[in-house]
């Protein structure tokens, strides 16, 4: 198939994974999920076309396999010169697979004129196996939430997107000495995990649909955030088994406390972490916060930042 640009960039957001609604699938779905795309952590690449195959940058095995993979599920050729510009930190519970699969896949799409679906990339790829929250991400940017996955689902049915105040703010809490759970080890640990209850499934759909979400229509962060935290302690200590605790990092779940007593809200790990998260009203008091926990926890391994919402979804650039 001839390229039908010279060049094609794509730009995909990584996210907050918030945490899963119902982990029992007693009503019939599995899963289901929210989260918020951010916009100072990306994935960023090029696709042109070569006399072979040529992968650069950091990640390049990664892109490398995907490209391979997509190429050939899309009967296209893989003549490509790929250049990975920046990507998000792997396996740290930011969405690095499915930002990278669908990056890569919407740019061969594009270079070609495929006409092809984020949706229809993320099935090829075989991303939102669980969660739908990076492909939600990618298409629209904001919070979203999934529905999850029936016997029928191919993605998770995308549910709600609302673009996330402004002024809102969210610190990450980096272990710069380990990664998430992932690859076999994730598959080993949900199948080691006892059922969630359904009466606690029940609640926080409720709590999500009546309180969390109005909340963000309403700009309203501490009655958002007491939702989310509450939700990630059920999470969290279902997950406890397999990662060690509520938080899979020590240091962060002490880090995250300092925090709360600081005055923040909605916190808790992103997907398998070890990255912690919450949020706070605007800029400069965040910046302030910020400064306090560095000083708290200089002597850790511990790092940290300040990072927003995006309220769009990837970029995607054609000359």
């Amino acid at each position: 198939m001839k390229a039908q640009f010279e060049e094609v960039t794509v730009l995909a957001p990584a996210r907050l994974h918030m945490g899963f609604i119902d982990l029992s699938g007693s009503l019939g779905r599995d899963f289901g999920s929210i989260g918020i795309g951010l916009n100072e952590i990306h994935t960023g690449l090029s696709v042109r076309g070569a006399a072979a195959l040529s992968v650069q940058g950091v990640t390049a095995d990664r892109a490398r396999s995907c490209v391979q993979r997509l190429c050939a599920a899309l009967k296209v050729s893989d003549a490509l010169s790929i250049k990975v510009l920046s990507t998000i930190p792997e396996h740290i519970g930011l969405g690095s697979g499915t930002q990278m699969a669908l990056a890569v896949g919407m740019g061969i799409n594009r270079f070609y004129g495929l006409g092809l679906s984020v949706r229809d990339i993320a099935r090829l790829a075989d991303r939102g196996g669980r969660s739908g929250i990076g492909i939600g991400v990618f298409e629209q940017g904001g919070l979203v939430l999934d529905g999850g996955r029936g016997p029928d689902t191919l993605t998770p049915p995308l549910l709600v997107q609302m673009p996330v105040p402004a002024n809102w703010r969210f610190i990450l809490v980096f272990d710069r000495r380990g990664q998430g759970l992932h690859g076999e080890q994730e598959l080993n640990a949900f199948r080691q995990l006892p059922a969630f209850p359904r009466r606690e499934a029940e609640q926080l759909s409720y709590l999500l649909l009546m309180q969390a979400l109005p909340a963000v229509a309403e700009a309203d962060l501490q009655k958002f955030g007491e939702v989310i935290t509450r939700l990630q302690i059920a999470v969290g200590e279902h997950f406890a088994p397999v990662q060690g605790g509520v938080f899979t990092s020590a240091e962060v779940a002490a880090a995250i406390a300092f925090l709360q007593r600081q005055g923040a809200v909605a916190s808790g790990q992103t997907s398998w972490g070890p990255t912690g998260f919450c949020a706070i009203e605007g800029q400069e008091r965040a910046e302030r916060l910020v400064l306090q926990v560095q000083e708290k926890f200089a002597a850790s391994q511990l790092n940290f930042m300040l990072v927003s919402a995006r309220n769009q979804g990837a970029e995607i650039q054609v000359r």
